[in-house]
């Protein structure tokens, strides 16, 4: 590995991104949008398990681990931007596999792209990295699943990245076409989506503002870490 060859300057306008996820309904919308965003220069998919996208933007890597990249660390050299987008339901899951899923695997892409990348602070590179959380998450909170949540976002937004922001949306509306993993139940309680929208865009987003937003945070200067769903429809309107 050649930490001499200093990719932190970040020269590049175009946004070169790792997505985790792209095999759940979130990251699925986050690589198609990516892939038709002019923003967007390389896609590098990481996942256990194949994702299906197939375009000229898209390398995909297979790894059965993702709380342990060293085998494929090297692969990240050059890539300025990480949306984090795996993750699980806590709902009938062990506290050390949810903690595993939800804090070990995160902070373990993002020890290894500082360290590729030669990250030494926040004012030393230009590099973006989102962790798609929830809402609810608080440290505070009597639920296991919102403190470690909290612990991985106090974490990543204390990173040397440039750029880091905790995604934190509620009902989200899968409204990017073609997509094979939106959740099933939507399709019977998509009808609440215009409901809720019109009383909270807060709590009632799309996935398409989602993706957009995720681009536009790491191209321009937004001043909050934690993005709600009002964050997020500011951000994929900029």
């Amino acid at each position: 590995m050649d930490n001499n060859h200093n990719n932190n300057n970040n020269n590049h306008h175009k946004i070169r991104a790792i997505i985790t996820g792209a095999s759940g309904m979130i990251g699925e919308g986050v690589v198609q949008n990516a892939i038709e965003s002019d923003e967007v220069e390389k896609i590098l998919i990481v996942g256990r398990r194949e994702s299906g996208f197939k375009n000229e933007k898209v390398k995909e890597i297979i790894h059965g681990d993702l709380s342990n990249l060293t085998e494929i660390q090297n692969e990240f050299i050059g890539y300025n931007s990480v949306y984090f987008c795996a993750g699980i339901s806590s709902v009938g899951v062990d506290k050390e596999t949810y903690h595993k899923i939800s804090y070990e695997m995160p902070m373990e892409m993002l020890r290894k792209v500082e360290l590729v990348n030669n990250l030494k602070s926040k004012d030393d590179n230009n590099f973006t990295f989102i962790y798609v959380t929830g809402s609810g998450t608080n440290e505070n909170s009597w639920s296991n699943w919102a403190r470690v949540k909290a612990k991985t976002e106090n974490h990543v937004i204390a990173s040397n990245f440039n750029k880091t922001f905790a995604f934190r949306p509620g009902f989200i509306q899968p409204n990017i076409p073609g997509l094979k993993n939106a959740n099933k139940m939507y399709k019977y309680i998509n009808w609440l989506y215009p409901i809720g929208r019109s009383l909270s865009q807060d709590g009632f987003i799309t996935l398409r503002e989602i993706s957009q937003a995720m681009i536009k945070a790491s191209t321009n200067n937004y001043k909050n870490n934690i993005i709600y769903g009002n964050d997020m429809v500011k951000l994929a309107r900029s």
